[in-house]
């Protein structure tokens, strides 16, 4: 059938022939594409709270990088939230360093959330009142009851220029006792730096040394467990411990492994009144094969046949007491 000159094609249906559109109706044909995320729906709840998160991280102003002297390896959180109401009191009570207290708009009071309110307010720790949602999503969905605590970034010196001005002061005579220091090689438990950091000030140490990767930071934990202590004895960080501990042996400090294969038995040690670092490992890998080469002397605590090992900061506390123990005797 002959279309008269018409751009579309002739198309019969039960009402009689009908022109067709001759291609321009493709794009209708196309559709709208694909179905935009629920976050870029204005319309839609997600897109609300995009817009909150957003808002409340302009306010919050840019986070700072982690780096070696701060607050660890590049891209490691900077910052720390302690979450729920009984966490959030007794970190309180345990003067943690806290940044700002955020309480949910219309919290439901009992005790923990009054003595949290009266202590943040004694202390001076800013009181945000945050949406649940946004606290929500700072906790990543964790339980925390309208309560959470912003932890600053622990502000850690460098291992070797701690150790540098110790030495110097000592020297000087700013420092009646010989300089002591504890390394950690391979600690992950929060709360075994905490109880080292707590042992190291009972008996006037001068600092604890962390390698900067696949190692304990101070954390809330690690504060709580030191009981204070952590306000007292500093926290030096090593990009790289058996350089750390080079270092310190050009410096006239005997690096002291513990271990219970040891060249030396504890009450025998014979350097406990010069500088020393005492350098303890994980409980069940011990110290590593680099680490335990760049000690002075391998010691050993004497302890029953029955038990393998003792706990890294039970090894400190014994081994710290000796030592002051012969710097007195």
């Amino acid at each position: 059938m002959a279309n008269h000159g018409r751009p579309g094609a002739i198309r019969k249906s039960k009402k009689g022939p009908s022109t067709g559109t001759g291609g321009h109706g493709r794009k209708a044909l196309e559709g709208k594409g694909p179905t935009p995320k629920a976050e870029d729906r204005t319309y839609h709840k997600a897109y609300k709270n995009k817009q909150l998160s957003e808002r409340s991280a302009a306010k919050r102003g840019p986070a700072r990088p982690g780096t070696g002297a701060r607050s660890g390896p590049k891209g490691r959180a900077t910052e720390e939230l302690v979450t729920g109401r009984n966490s959030v009191v007794e970190a309180l009570r345990a003067g943690i360093p806290a940044k700002a207290l955020h309480v949910a708009i219309r919290i439901e009071m009992d005790d923990r959330v009054k003595e949290s309110l009266k202590l943040a307010a004694e202390r001076g720790i800013p009181l945000l009142e945050t949406g649940k949602p946004e606290l929500d999503r700072m906790t990543e969905d964790a339980v925390h009851q309208g309560l959470v605590l912003q932890i600053p970034p622990y502000e850690y010196e460098d291992a070797y220029d701690l150790a540098e001005t110790t030495i110097a002061k000592w020297k000087k005579g700013h420092i009646s006792n010989a300089p002591i220091f504890v390394a950690l090689d391979g600690i992950t438990d929060p709360r075994n730096l905490g109880a080292i950091i707590r042992s190291v000030s009972a008996f006037s140490g001068h600092g604890v040394i962390v390698p900067e990767r696949r190692s304990v930071g101070v954390t809330a934990s690690a504060w709580k467990t030191s009981a204070g202590a952590a306000v007292r004895v500093p926290v030096a960080r090593a990009s790289n411990l058996n350089n750390a501990l080079k270092q310190f042996k050009n410096m006239g400090i005997y690096v002291l492994g513990l271990d219970g294969d040891g060249d030396v038995s504890l009450p025998d040690l014979t350097v406990a009144t010069e500088p020393v670092c005492i350098v303890v490992g994980s409980e069940g890998k011990g110290l590593s094969r680099l680490v335990r080469e760049n000690c002075d002397q391998i010691v050993s605590i004497p302890i029953d046949s029955a038990m393998e090992s003792l706990n890294a900061s039970m090894a400190v506390g014994i081994s710290l007491y000796e030592v002051s123990r012969q710097r007195s005797a």
